[in-house]
């Protein structure tokens, strides 16, 4: 029994030490309500008079608060995450604590983006990064590195240009190269963003090139992140994976393939709870869906990602009214399907309640594909409906977010091609 405490007390002090260090790796380990209360402690660390290191206890709060908003969307967190990266910007000394401190600035405005949408804060995020001179610490010049490769790899993924895409990737690559050995959660970061570059890109121009690189780093990735060290980069790169085999055997008409994909979605949503990390959780029920899929997770995935504007939440919402359409049109649920589209079109008209720009494309697909459901059933025409699928397209992509315009643009292609 001693032995037994001491081997726990020896845990316990190893965990202690890990929370001290600048890797956050460890962090993948505890749920997102232990990340919220570490964010929190950190804070008021920081703001303490006594705090002998402000400016590092604001990066690292910073980065704990983003992390937090990162597992749930809470827009709390993620303003707590610019003012403690603000703090940082206030206490910095010197060149490379400023460097140091933009670099977390821009981490911010990038976690903003992937979560909400909006180029403007892409943008800034850039030209910060941009406007960076001359540092002292090689591993600064390397953190900057890093956070230039990902902004630019977002915004190659925005643009048809195949310049762009391929700059990113060379600068993906020399980003890596330069972290080498490429471990730890920066490096692993760097690999998925690269494995999701080359996936989208190699799909798009039919690349096997670009498609090979996807896997090997995807696989590599899978390989090394242990479900006991890493649970949550491994599902991220498991479910990349089976995105990446059902686009591909979508393309082929390949049965075999697509049930391989599914087996991956299925392996990532293993690795952890859905409160560990609720988002990531809803991510893996959106890039799943089908003809198939279980309208009560799409419905808890609403449920869990609804309300601050978040991309998630408006692809959950289309995902699960796409899916309640379906079942309705297969059953020639009339009724249903128009009780649907009035608790849809009453949503937009909700003064009190007026949902985000994603939302609002989100609903307009929503109530689109309603009435080509009852078009088909009954036969009649709908007057207006390419219109407001355009603006729903045009909407999502100001917002960067191409994939809710893709949903709009397939389908005005489709009733382009039954008319």
């Amino acid at each position: 029994m001693g032995r037994m405490f001491e081997f726990g007390r020896d845990l316990r002090k190893l965990f202690a030490q890990a929370r001290e260090s600048d890797d956050l790796g460890w962090v993948e380990l505890i749920g997102a309500d232990l990340v919220r209360a570490e964010a929190r402690q950190q804070s008021i660390d920081a703001g303490r008079v006594s705090c002998s290191h402000p400016f590092e206890a604001g990066l690292r709060a910073s980065a704990l608060w983003r992390e937090h908003a990162r597992r749930t969307g809470f827009g709390d967190s993620l303003e707590r995450a610019h003012k403690a990266a603000g703090e940082a910007v206030r206490t910095a000394i010197g060149v490379d604590q400023d460097a140091q401190a933009a670099i977390e600035t821009a981490h911010v405005l990038m976690l903003e983006f992937d979560l909400c949408g909006g180029l403007a804060g892409l943008d800034r995020a850039v030209a910060a990064i941009d406007a960076l001179g001359r540092v002292n610490r090689p591993e600064t010049a390397r953190a900057a590195a890093v956070i230039h490769a990902r902004l630019k790899a977002r915004q190659a993924r925005l643009s048809t240009d195949t310049t762009a895409l391929l700059d990113a990737a060379a600068l993906l690559d020399a980003a890596l190269h330069d972290l080498r050995p490429a471990t730890g959660p920066v490096a692993d970061e760097v690999r998925l963003d690269r494995a999701a570059l080359a996936l989208e890109a190699g799909v798009a121009r039919c690349d096997a090139r670009l498609l090979d690189q996807a896997g090997r780093d995807l696989r590599d990735l899978v390989e090394e992140a242990t479900p006991e060290y890493r649970p949550l980069t491994r599902a991220r790169a498991l479910s990349l994976c089976g995105a990446g085999m059902k686009l591909l055997a979508a393309m082929a008409g390949n049965a075999a393939v697509m049930r391989q994909g599914q087996a991956m979605f299925e392996a990532a949503a293993d690795q952890f709870t859905v409160d560990h990390s609720p988002l990531d959780w809803v991510a893996i029920q959106i890039v799943q869906a089908d003809d198939r899929s279980p309208l009560i997770a799409l419905a808890q995935a609403q449920a869990l990602s609804e309300g601050g504007g978040l991309i998630l939440g408006a692809l959950a919402r289309e995902a699960r009214f796409a899916r309640e359409t379906l079942a309705a049109e297969a059953a020639g649920d009339l009724k249903t399907l128009s009780d649907l589209r009035t608790r849809l079109c009453g949503r937009l008209g909700d003064s009190a309640g007026r949902p985000s720009p994603l939302d609002w494309a989100a609903d307009q697909i929503a109530i689109a594909r309603v009435n080509l459901a009852l078009s088909r059933l009954t036969g009649r025409d709908v007057v207006g409906l390419d219109m407001s699928l355009v603006e729903a397209a045009a909407t999502a992509r100001e917002m960067g977010v191409t994939v809710l315009a893709a949903r709009a643009e397939t389908l005005i292609a489709a009733r382009a091609v039954r008319v």
